[in-house]
């Protein structure tokens, strides 16, 4: 078997065995017997188990990216390439639910894994969002005074919970075409009806400055 084949072939193993027994409780000896490799054969590839979850997270995540990015390549409109981030990566999550647990459980129950690594392929992730929301600014379809920043960590962790939702609940009540919809629905429009007259509070609020907004718009 080629290297890249082993390589591939543990991650995959480790992927199932992670989602099932959990990281912690997970074993060498059952990743390579998944794998069909002798235990021995894990070392050559990684240093430990700590190791292959690092690999999984960044080798995943850069496939995600990459689907998103080609998938996106061809939306011209700001809002419907909002929407159609939120419908690929509901997707992801439902049509890979053994990975979407390590992301979404194992990986954040890992002390380790929040403290010292650098989790740069994520904030890439976030960032294509921040960049929608700059293309919508420029062509003048979203407000000037949103925040990019606050902006995808909002509209990513409403995708997360609707995601948690999902590996966590036996049944599902809704689609991923529905979900996605609603989610970017309720960040491109707002859930609050629209009354005459009315502002928003972020505009009627005179302590903050036009020109601070100006400023914020590119962080």
């Amino acid at each position: 078997m080629k290297i890249a084949d082993k390589h591939s072939k543990i991650l995959q193993a480790s992927i199932k065995v992670f989602a099932q027994k959990g990281f912690y409780n997970a074993r060498i000896s059952e990743i390579a017997q998944e794998a069909n490799v002798a235990d021995g054969t894990i070392y050559l590839y990684f240093n430990n188990k700590y190791d292959i979850l690092i690999t999984i997270f960044e080798e995943e995540i850069g496939k995600i990216i990459a689907k998103v990015k080609q998938e996106l390549a061809n939306v011209e409109d700001p809002a419907e390439k909002l929407y159609k981030f939120a419908l690929i990566h509901l997707n992801i999550v439902e049509e890979n639910q053994d990975l979407a647990e390590i992301i979404q459980v194992e990986l954040r129950q890992s002390s380790k894994f929040i403290k010292e690594y650098r989790n740069k392929k994520f904030a890439e992730y976030l960032n294509i969002i921040s960049q929608i929301v700059r293309q919508g600014q420029a062509a003048g379809v979203f407000r000037q005074d949103v925040m990019p920043g606050i902006f995808k960590r909002a509209f990513f962790g409403a995708l997360d919970e609707m995601s948690r939702f999902w590996l966590l609940s036996s049944k599902k009540k809704y689609t991923v075409n529905l979900a996605a919809r609603q989610i970017s629905d309720f960040f491109l429009q707002g859930i609050a009806r629209q009354v005459p007259g009315r502002t928003s509070a972020l505009n009627d609020d005179s302590s903050v400055s036009p020109k601070l907004f100006s400023d914020v718009v590119t962080v």
